[in-house]
């Protein structure tokens, strides 16, 4: 939108989405909202795609699997279809979980995964590599341009509060004054990326020439105790870290090689786990009414 040459179109069910995060742009004359569920056809004059559809987390996709999986592979069909009738270019986001618990680490895209396909995470794993194969059939059997990107874990402002990811629960818990819950053993790493740098990765991705997946990540890597540490640092020093048990099939590593990123889109992270974190505290407080003390 901030490119005047920019029409946009956004489809959201509000499943895990909101209006308010949109607010800013609705009503202006080179931005329309629609109510639509991709699991149904989207009859739209377009360009470029970007198929961001899909609960990203835990909680979310499994309280309603089917549903996950549905928006995996119907979804992806039907913008498929979407981007062969209008002759757009489509960009799915893909995920680092297309590599389960991986074997390898760092995580190339070459790495084809350790992934359980009938484990209660697998709606979302193998929903999200099933659309990956459907994008490279699309683009070999009908010539349709396609990016995938295969997104690790990204936090910043706007976040479902309650979306049970482990940068905005350790947020929301220590502005409520809650203990830190961090699943055991608590070693387990994650690579955390701020909004900004994805969505400069995925514009990157989506103008190039590259058909993809590539991976857009931090490679900065930290563990969930370390993560919780920082957290407690910025935000209520006094406050306690739990441990509490752990989930199946939760990645015990997740760390994106980045190299063929930064060859082909020239993209690498910018900002920092310290200083992105307080961008996110500020808007979660503005949204849970708690002040600074």
């Amino acid at each position: 939108m901030q490119n005047e040459k920019n029409e946009v179109i956004v489809a959201d069910n509000y499943f895990t989405g909101s209006k308010d995060n949109l607010k800013k742009w609705i009503g202006h004359p080179r931005f329309e909202l629609i109510r639509h569920d991709v699991t149904e056809p989207l009859l739209v004059e377009v360009d470029q795609i970007y198929h961001l559809a899909c609960p990203a987390s835990p909680i979310f996709y499994k309280y309603n699997p089917v549903k996950t999986i549905k928006t995996n592979v119907i979804g992806t069909l039907n913008m498929l279809g979407l981007a062969k009738r209008v002759g757009a270019r489509i960009l799915l986001t893909s995920t680092s979980e297309v590599y389960g618990d991986p074997l390898v680490h760092p995580q190339p895209e070459s790495y084809w995964g350790n992934v359980n396909p009938i484990g209660v995470r697998s709606c979302y794993d193998e929903g999200k590599r099933v659309a990956e194969t459907l994008m490279f059939d699309y683009h070999r059997q009908h010539g349709i341009e396609i990016r995938i990107a295969r997104i690790f874990n990204t936090y910043g402002p706007r976040m479902n509060i309650d979306d049970g990811r482990v940068v905005s629960n350790f947020i929301a818990q220590a502005l409520r004054g809650e203990a830190l819950t961090v699943q055991k053993p608590g070693t387990q790493t994650r690579s955390f990326c701020y909004v900004s740098d994805m969505v400069d990765g995925l514009m990157r991705l989506m103008e190039g020439d590259q058909t993809g997946p590539i991976n857009i990540g931090n490679p900065g890597e930290f563990t969930m105790v370390e993560l919780a540490e920082t957290v407690k640092e910025l935000i209520k020093p006094d406050i306690e870290i739990k441990m509490v048990e752990n989930t199946p099939d939760d990645p015990r590593q997740r760390k994106p090689d980045i190299s063929k990123a930064k060859e082909v889109l020239g993209w690498e992270p910018k900002v920092k786990l310290r200083e992105g974190l307080p961008l996110m505290e500020e808007d979660f407080r503005l949204r849970l009414g708690v002040s600074k003390k």
